[in-house]
């Protein structure tokens, strides 16, 4: 089913602003995962100037960058790049993964990814990794339980890295769900309206609708066209649907 364009209306005018601060809020995320995939890009184009295939040792090079996000992104609590499988020519899959410990330090992501011991080996089938590799922009994937790295119920957020016009992984960065939520919830409070906010997958990013609990799926439109779409609010059996700019997420009131 399709989306209407919705006509204006009273309430419209709050309804954009609170998109729009809540697209404020991510984007200062998206401004971690920005500045990773600068350096990642800049990293692997000096590397393949260089003539030789790209290691994981080269990937050290990130770590004072993300050291430094973490400390600083006051909702960032992990960062870093994923590389595409085969990109490494010294092992198949790899993740550059620092995250905030319990004392506020800065520690890495130690994963066994050998295909023949660990359930991770395969993390392209994840959303915050198919989703940039399939589209090419920006996605928000959750929430959901973390397992990889926090065993917390976290949102990645995450965007694609080329190199030589090639896909080369995902910078990305996790905020947990409670640190998002506590952002947010004031803002969607303020609505007339019941309000969530969904991703491209219609997967519930935060809500003060207690008819849409954070984690499930609002059925409706195809949300990821939208986001593709004009940045305008739209309609669908009764619900109104507000893009938050240029994040991916979609404003929904009942």
């Amino acid at each position: 089913m399709g989306v209407s364009p919705g006509l204006a209306a009273p309430g419209t005018e709050t309804e954009l602003l609170v998109a729009a601060q809540v697209g404020g809020v991510l984007e200062a995320v998206f401004g971690a995962v920005a500045a990773t995939h600068a350096d990642t890009t800049a990293l692997l184009t000096r590397v393949s100037a260089e003539g030789r295939p790209f290691v994981s040792a080269d990937l050290a090079a990130l770590r004072p960058g993300l050291h430094q996000r973490l400390v600083r992104g006051e909702l960032v609590s992990g960062a870093g790049f994923v590389a595409a499988p085969g990109l490494l020519a010294d092992v198949p899959a790899w993740l550059e993964w620092w995250q905030c410990g319990t004392e506020g330090d800065v520690r890495p992501l130690l994963l066994d990814l050998d295909p023949g011991r660990s359930a991770y080996s395969d993390y392209t089938h994840w959303d915050w990794f198919a989703g940039p590799r399939g589209t090419g922009r920006r996605a928000v994937a959750g929430p959901y339980v973390d397992y990889l790295c926090s065993d917390e119920y976290s949102l990645t957020l995450s965007e694609p890295v080329y190199v030589q016009g090639e896909f080369a992984g995902v910078a990305a960065a996790d905020v947990y769900l409670r640190h998002f939520e506590a952002a947010v919830l004031p803002l969607l409070r303020r609505l007339a309206r019941p309000a969530h906010l969904v991703n491209a997958r219609g997967r519930v990013a935060a809500s003060a609708d207690p008819a849409h609990l954070a984690g499930s799926l609002t059925r409706g439109p195809d949300f990821g066209e939208l986001l593709l779409g004009p940045n305008r609010i739209g309609a669908h059996e009764g619900m109104r649907l507000v893009p938050c700019r240029r994040i991916p997420l979609v404003l929904v009131l009942a």
